[in-house]
């Protein structure tokens, strides 16, 4: 029996606010809605990807299970490297959206305290190899 997996499919986060949270993921990081889910003329939630269709990430109305994920890191997305991570930290800076600045993490250097509107932490890791090492954050 082959039971190959070949990456994740998308990440579903609750949220509080659909709209909010799909402004947030578009203004901070990028993404564009191409799925919307309405119920009963009610948007409930919607899917979300990056401009080059690898990183999926859909937001769905769940005001409880939001509450209950507010200050946890979920969802760690990875870039290129170091020199990309910088990048992300000037972009956040410029946008002046609160973060944490950057660490040194088990496999690589990370961006943390990133938080969207329901106070959930997304974390951007570049990998280890361009000259990062390990510490105790994860």
């Amino acid at each position: 029996m082959d039971l190959a997996l070949s990456g994740f499919h998308h990440v579903k986060l609750p949220v509080t606010d659909v709209v909010r949270s799909r402004d947030w993921y578009e203004r901070v990081l990028g993404l564009q809605t191409h799925i919307e889910f309405v119920e009963d003329g009610t948007l409930m939630g919607i899917a979300m990807r990056d401009a080059n269709d690898t990183v999926d990430l859909a937001v769905r109305h769940d005001p409880i299970r939001a509450a209950a994920l507010a200050g946890f890191d979920p969802v760690a997305l990875r870039v290129p490297g170091t020199r990309d991570l910088d990048t992300w930290k000037r972009r956040l800076d410029d946008l002046a959206e609160p973060h944490g600045g950057i660490v040194t993490g088990h496999a690589g250097q990370v961006l943390v305290g990133l938080h969207d509107p329901d106070g959930i932490e997304i974390r951007l890791y570049a990998p280890a190899g361009d000259g990062s090492g390990g510490s105790d954050e994860l």
